[in-house]
């Protein structure tokens, strides 16, 4: 399906690997120009090398750290006509209140939930200059299915539901739109890692496996492929909504 998104410009934070390394593939293969965030410049460029001779787009690579308040105000100023966000980035902690200390939790807040809501602050202003645009916030169905051993997590995400549907409700009135996607377990190195502390066991993914829909973890395709449609003019009467895509985990209540 052509989405008819060449030539517009999208920037994608966290996009070094994963969902939004995915969503930078799936966003090229549509035309996009794109502006690739992470604080891993040399993944950055071995993923911006590949994109610009596999799809003959242009691709900016931008290396920053979204907790610091001027690499947010700086890259917002680098990329002053967007027409797409995709607020990606986020390593909020697993543990239970009793394990994630203050520190630990604003320090995954400051990338997750904050970074989303200040670059969106500073990008909505000039999209609505421009009388277009759209965002979207990657956020993570944990903040449907909450888990108080990912407490953090699950009310960072909850917060971030909230975020998307109380901006998006409005947001059209700017000629803007504001959706979010809420992925389940994705196949990643992230959830390895957590699912890995989580249990103490290295074989814990592929035991955890065994009882998701169809034996598997989403792959980041997946939910890059949802956000490019959600990004284009065929999803032009979408906004203020939040998309779960987890095989149906969250509306089985497993």
């Amino acid at each position: 399906m052509d989405l008819n998104l060449r030539g517009r410009r999208a920037l994608i934070t966290g996009s070094s690997k994963g969902i939004g390394a995915a969503t930078a593939e799936a966003l090229a293969e549509e035309g996009c120009d794109l502006h690739l965030a992470a604080r891993n410049e040399s993944a950055l460029d071995d993923l911006s090398r590949r994109l610009r001779a596999a799809h003959s787009v242009d691709v900016s690579v931008h290396p920053v750290d979204l907790r610091r308040p001027e690499d947010l105000e700086r890259l917002a100023g680098d990329v002053p006509d967007l027409d797409i966000l995709v607020n990606n980035a986020g390593d909020i902690p697993g543990g239970s209140l009793d394990i994630i200390d203050g520190k630990a939790w604003r320090h995954g807040w400051d990338l997750k939930v904050f970074g989303y809501v200040d670059l969106t602050r500073l990008v909505y202003a000039r999209m609505k200059a421009r009388g277009r645009g759209v965002i979207i916030n990657n956020i993570g169905n944990a903040g449907e299915r909450v888990d108080s051993n990912y407490i953090a997590g699950s009310s960072g995400n909850a917060a971030l539901m909230a975020f998307t549907r109380a901006l998006g409700g409005r947001s059209l009135h700017d000629g803007i739109r504001v959706v979010g996607v809420n992925p389940g377990p994705v196949a990643t190195e992230r959830i390895l890692t957590l699912l890995e502390k989580r249990s103490g066991e290295k074989n814990a993914y592929a035991d955890l496996m065994a009882g998701y829909p169809l034996g598997r973890a989403a792959d980041p395709r997946e939910i890059a492929d949802l956000i490019a449609f959600l990004a284009s003019d065929r999803s032009a009467y979408t906004s203020g909504a939040v998309f779960t895509v987890d095989g149906g985990m969250s509306a089985a209540g497993a």
